[in-house]
């Protein structure tokens, strides 16, 4: 989903009294999370997507979007109503940082019409195209390094949609649908395009006109066969093509308002200083889709390739282990060492050697890269797996279906989703060894924390007590495997110290 940062009035007045208005509540989801406002955000080409409007998530404090799909004629809504639901089913399960997030879906019937309402994550920011073009008005030419790091990303989101069982293919990949935060992370929106097109028939559905004059504008960058076959990992390779050509030249040149001709694209990629650049580019734009390149094998062509650094990899161990460790432990971890202690060495027989000291290293910029990798600008792509990422046919959520704006029902009950990112265990026995308190703390990924406890006999398996807590817990299967790992491991280890410390009396 293509969407840009409103355009205000000029003045003091105007600003206030269109904040005023655009603030306005015209809906509310039936559970009460989502207000849609009256401010509109632009869009890229969605067939069907008739507004697309600002609106809060009351629960996050954040801003959203509230995009539509409507359908004039019922009939042919209730025909298709177990696809688009298994459709929107699937695009939930998708999640990578370097993709705009889809969160919530429901249906809503009305006497005249029918409409499907799904939120997505706000970029506020703006999208790749008015990025470049801010940076072509300003003079100023484009960073080698920011682009590799920019093709990177969008490669990492690529190789995880290609990657899905069954593989998704976005179909609409444009600087208009790709989107960069001020920190430099890249995010592509618009995934759901080709489901769309594949699901929603033209006859139910409305906006085809600016459809069709969305695509004559970006028509440069869709695949020679698009249309003609079989969706294909090519159609987006091509299309990243010309992504990563335009982020290099910073603008294809049209003939007026005329689509880019294929002469321009020619001449864009010929006047790339870089070899390695100019055959990365060349690559994806091959009038043969079978002789493109997959994300994967792109991430290690030459241009990108690179060894991570020791720091990188450990940075994504650290991440991708934070449950594990407390809050701020790099924070508490550094006040601990003396500065002037030497962390590393290297030395040379012929000549000084080298010292790295904890002085060196700053603990700010420390935490500001650790959450720069957390947030996706530093994917480890060099180790892409090539396993397939399921995503589901259909899951069991109950969806929202309301004949009104607002219903006190309440919402039915969800799948859990959220995710553990910190876990504590505090094990306390009595003096006797009798009996041994259990306390378990998870922190979750949308600050709504758990804690259970429970009393533990010594006659109690590990194994018993750590299923029984995680069933208990309401976490995803995924993390039950892990609080549950953690969780024998704790009570074996105090277990362990236990008998140690009664040996010894």
């Amino acid at each position: 989903m293509t969407m840009s940062v409103p355009e205000r009035k000029s003045g003091s007045e105007g600003k206030e009294e269109e904040s005023e208005d655009e603030s306005e509540i015209l809906e509310e989801s039936p559970c009460g999370r989502w207000q849609k406002r009256k401010e509109q955000v632009s869009q890229g080409n969605v067939p069907g997507v008739e507004s697309a409007s600002l609106a809060m998530d009351t629960e996050e404090g954040v801003e959203v979007v509230w995009n539509e799909v409507l359908f004039s004629d019922k009939k042919v809504f209730k025909a298709q109503e177990e696809k688009i639901k298994e459709m929107f089913e699937n695009l939930m399960q998708v999640e990578h940082p370097n993709i705009v997030k889809f969160h919530k879906y429901w249906l809503d019937m009305k006497e005249s019409q029918a409409r499907v309402i799904f939120i997505t994550e706000y970029m506020s920011s703006g999208s790749l195209k008015q990025f470049l073009k801010k940076t072509k008005k300003n003079h100023k030419s484009m960073n080698v390094k920011a682009w590799k790091r920019w093709c990177t990303q969008i490669l990492s989101a690529l190789n995880y949609l290609h990657s899905c069982d069954p593989p998704i293919i976005h179909g609409n990949l444009t600087c208009d649908t790709i989107f960069i935060q001020h920190n430099g992370l890249i995010k592509i929106g618009s995934v759901w395009h080709r489901l769309f097109v594949n699901v929603f028939p033209d006859a139910s559905i409305h906006g085809k006109g600016r459809q069709h004059r969305d695509e004559q504008r970006n028509q440069h960058f869709f695949a020679p066969e698009y249309g003609a076959c079989e969706d294909d990992y090519a159609m987006d390779i091509f299309s990243f093509g010309i992504c990563a050509l335009e982020m290099a030249v910073l603008e294809i040149q049209a003939n007026g308002d005329t689509a880019v001709s294929k002469e321009a694209i020619v001449h864009a990629g010929q006047s790339l200083e870089d070899p390695l650049m100019r055959e990365f580019t060349q690559s994806c734009l091959r009038h043969e889709a079978k002789l493109r390149p997959t994300a994967h094998d792109l991430l290690f062509h030459r241009v990108l390739f690179e060894v991570h650094s020791l720091k990188l990899l450990a940075a994504h161990c650290l991440i991708n282990n934070q449950y594990l460790l407390p809050e701020n432990c790099v924070e508490e971890k550094t006040k601990s060492f003396d500065p002037s202690a030497v962390m590393a060495e290297i030395k040379h027989e012929d000549r000084q050697g080298v010292q790295l000291k904890y002085s060196h290293v700053s603990p700010l910029e420390l935490d500001k890269f650790l959450e720069d990798v957390k947030n996706g600008i530093y994917p480890l792509m060099n180790f892409a797996s090539s396993r397939p990422h399921p995503v589901p046919r259909a899951l069991s959520l109950s969806q929202e279906q309301v004949e009104t704006v607002k219903t006190p029902t309440p919402e039915p009950q969800e799948t859990e989703t959220r995710k553990v990112v910190q876990m504590h265990c505090n094990l306390d026995s009595n003096e006797e060894g009798t009996k041994t308190h259990l306390s378990l703390f998870l922190k979750m990924d949308d600050k709504l924390h758990r804690q259970l406890s429970c009393d533990i006999l010594p006659t109690d398996t590990s194994k018993d007590l750590a299923s029984e807590l995680v069933h208990y817990a309401f976490i995803t299967e995924e993390d039950s495997e892990k609080v549950a790992g953690f969780l024998e491991d704790a009570i074996g280890r105090h277990r362990v110290r236990a008998l140690a410390a009664g040996s010894t009396h």
